[in-house]
């Protein structure tokens, strides 16, 4: 066995695996989060915290690739169907001026996408009722009855999650979400003028 000590760069093959959320590891001189204050329990509770907030992209990540596969549609056709889901639901017409604004894609990009969906069956373009000028889009039957039984079921599965909470509970969690998404909104964010600390 040789006695030499690892190059640099190795790493011993027994040591763990550092965590990629972890403020040590992805922050080690505190360049972008000041720690003073923190304890060492405060920050293994703000570690764990981010590595379950990763966890839950990567499972929502997985969620949307596999149905993408199994619809067999792109993620932009996705979330047509589920605004055209949702607007049936609340009795709303569907026309292609809302699917552009809901999807925040152009008018010529929801024109192929409806081509596109109509061509693969999954929705009816029909006159507006009293605007004989305008389009109302529907999702067929059967095409609904899949997303529902596949995507919606396992969505809907984190209701469960939220309904194991207490009340007070939810909206510390809500609160907590809607701070950070307040935080790392990228409204009025000038790349140049950032500055680590």
């Amino acid at each position: 066995m040789s006695d030499r000590p690892p190059q640099q760069g190795s790493r011993d093959p027994g040591a763990a695996v550092p965590s990629l959320f972890s403020l040590a590891s992805s922050d080690p001189d505190q360049e972008l989060v000041d720690r003073s204050g923190l304890s060492p329990e405060d920050i293994a509770q703000i570690d764990g915290l981010m590595t379950a907030l990763s966890r839950l992209r990567a499972a929502e990540r997985e969620l949307s690739e596999a149905s993408l596969r199994y619809m067999q549609l792109g993620e932009t056709d996705m979330r047509a169907l589920h605004f055209l889901i949702v607007s049936e639901n609340i009795g709303i017409s569907a026309t292609p001026g809302a699917i552009a604004q809901n999807l925040q894609i152009s008018t010529a990009s929801t024109t192929k996408l409806l081509d596109r969906l109509e061509a693969a069956g999954h929705i009816h373009r029909t006159r507006h009722p009293s605007d004989r000028r305008a389009l109302v889009i529907t999702i067929e039957p059967e095409t609904r009855r899949t997303a529902m039984r596949t995507i919606g079921v396992q969505q809907a599965r984190r209701v469960d999650a939220a309904r194991r909470l207490r009340p007070a509970e939810r909206e510390m969690v809500t609160r907590f979400l809607q701070d950070m998404a307040e935080e790392i909104s990228l409204e009025g964010l000038d790349w140049q003028a950032q500055d680590p600390r």
